[in-house]
């Protein structure tokens, strides 16, 4: 019988990807929130948001994406078991190469590089002007 309500292929998933980073059921302290935000009376009176806590780790994770307490704890598990990966494979994590790369194309050019970049944008901007039709003036 399925736990939660996702596909029979998902749950094992998550229950294989659980098992290959060694973290139990018994490990894991859950408890629910009342929800705030979208999702109406539902979410207002009934404890909907999901707080997960993996006691030997300490990490924490807090779920209130579906207005169903059920899918939040999937939803929550997925959560736990990426933060437990990230912080077991530390620099190979996927999401950690993810963020890198963001932070490495927001980060500010420097002098150099900017000059050459605006010298290049100013031969284009010669080139487009001497492509410019030419008037005469006429006597």
């Amino acid at each position: 019988m399925s736990i939660f309500p996702v596909t029979n292929t998902k749950e094992q998933a998550l229950k294989a990807v659980m098992e290959g980073l060694n973290i139990k059921e018994a490990d894991i302290q859950e408890s629910f929130v009342r929800s705030g935000g979208h999702g109406g009376q539902n979410v207002n009176k009934t404890s909907t948001c999901v707080y997960l806590k993996h006691i030997p780790t300490g990490i924490e994770v807090k779920c209130q994406k579906e207005r169903s307490q059920a899918m939040n704890r999937y939803h929550a598990r997925v959560l736990l078991v990426k933060k437990i990966e990230q912080q077991i494979k530390g620099r190979q994590s996927d999401e950690i190469q993810r963020i890198e790369k963001l932070r490495r194309q927001k980060r500010k050019r420097s002098k150099r590089a900017k000059e050459k970049m605006l010298a290049d944008k100013a031969a284009q901007g010669d080139k487009k002007r001497l492509r410019a039709a030419v008037l005469r003036k006429e006597e």
